[in-house]
């Protein structure tokens, strides 16, 4: 049987030998994890507060970049383990976030994932991370405020465009506030 060949006339081989990666600009690819933790009385949200620029000492949900050749999974999995000690949950797909400038950096694609946990979770600050907390969700009316010891937040006040991450997390988790 006869290759195939593309309308220059190239087979599989003979395009992929042609390929030129530097002709096709690429992103970062970057993880982010939102960790929902439901008690009796509350709604909370798992964050992190940045130990490095950009955004040094904002809070934002846990996540980094994926290593060359890490399934974006893997990467949440890491990410979240890295920076707040915890494992082993299964991280539901939330979205994939693009908007050209959403990291200062560069261009940086994120997808998003979201966990939902009942109980008492601990959780510890590590890697680039100066501190996790949890922080407690609920309305003003019609604004969503975060709040852990004396610190209220907004969602636009998240780093990077985590606060329209939560946003859509708390739709996929279905958690009503």
């Amino acid at each position: 049987m006869e290759e195939l060949r593309d309308k220059k006339g190239l087979t599989e081989a003979e395009a992929i030998a042609q390929y030129r990666t530097h002709n096709y600009p690429k992103p970062a690819m970057t993880a982010d994890i939102v960790i929902f933790r439901q008690t009796e009385d509350a709604v909370q949200l798992l964050l992190i507060r940045r130990g490095g620029h950009p955004f040094l000492g904002k809070w934002a949900t846990p996540g980094g970049f994926a290593n060359e050749n890490e399934p974006i999974e893997t990467t949440a999995r890491r990410e979240l383990e890295e920076e707040t000690g915890v494992r082993g949950l299964p991280l539901q797909l939330v979205d994939v976030f693009s908007a050209p400038g959403r990291d200062p950096r560069g261009w940086t694609v994120s997808v998003a994932f979201c966990a939902v946990v009942h109980g008492d979770l601990g959780v510890q600050a590590g890697d680039d991370a100066a501190d996790a907390a949890w922080f407690t969700l609920h309305r003003e009316g019609d604004r969503l405020l975060l709040t852990s010891d004396d610190v209220t937040l907004r969602p636009e006040e998240l780093a990077f465009d985590h606060g329209e991450i939560l946003k859509k997390a708390l739709q996929c988790a279905q958690i009503q506030l």
